[in-house]
């Protein structure tokens, strides 16, 4: 069964058309109208090995908050829907993503429990012209969409670029592995039945 997910949402600040597929190759096509984002976005998925298609747009004439913030709900949403009731998967899992200076650890519990504890100290506001602030908004919207523990830590760092990125590419290396499905696991990984 395939475990793939499309999500279409306007607001009146943004409209955003997602697709993922879990069991993916990697393969990622993003416009979101913030470049920045495009980057991280397609690092996620090829480390992931999630495909992604993401088209938004925006009202960036005002500032890319509400852009960033809602790819990462449409995102979240999509990893819900495509988990389906989430049989066999591994549901937990942790990983360290070095960056030359930068290493930053992501851990997820797909617990069913959506909320994210991000812990990343950068040396400036900006990369370019995103606002670093940013990265923590996208994962706040996303975990509490896909409904799953997050926490994103940095352990050393010195640049925002590398320790933004190492952060979303640990994200996507933490996802791959707590949505895989583990041959030896039946049902769901809960001792309640549920998650």
């Amino acid at each position: 069964m395939p475990r793939s997910a499309t999500i279409h949402r306007a607001t009146a600040e943004t409209d955003i058309t997602l697709t993922v597929d879990l069991d993916g190759c990697g393969a990622a096509s993003v416009s979101t109208g913030v470049g920045f984002l495009d980057h991280m976005l397609c690092a996620f998925a090829r480390h992931g090995l999630f495909d992604l298609t993401v088209s938004a747009t925006g009202d960036t004439q005002v500032d890319d908050h509400h852009t960033v913030e809602d790819v990462g709900i449409v995102l979240g949403q999509a990893v819900r829907q495509a988990l389906g009731d989430k049989r066999g998967i591994g549901r937990f899992s942790d990983v360290c993503i070095a960056m030359d200076e930068a290493l930053v650890q992501a851990a997820i519990d797909i617990s069913g429990r959506g909320a994210a504890y991000v812990d990343l100290p950068l040396p400036t506001q900006k990369v370019g012209t995103f606002d670093c602030e940013l990265a923590e908004e996208f994962f706040i919207g996303f975990a509490r969409d896909a409904s799953l523990t997050l926490h994103v830590r940095e352990l050393a760092g010195g640049n925002s670029h590398h320790i933004i990125e190492a952060a979303f590419k640990a994200l996507g290396r933490a996802l791959r592995f707590a949505v895989e499905l583990d041959g030896r696991a039946t049902g769901v990984p809960s001792t309640k039945g549920s998650l």
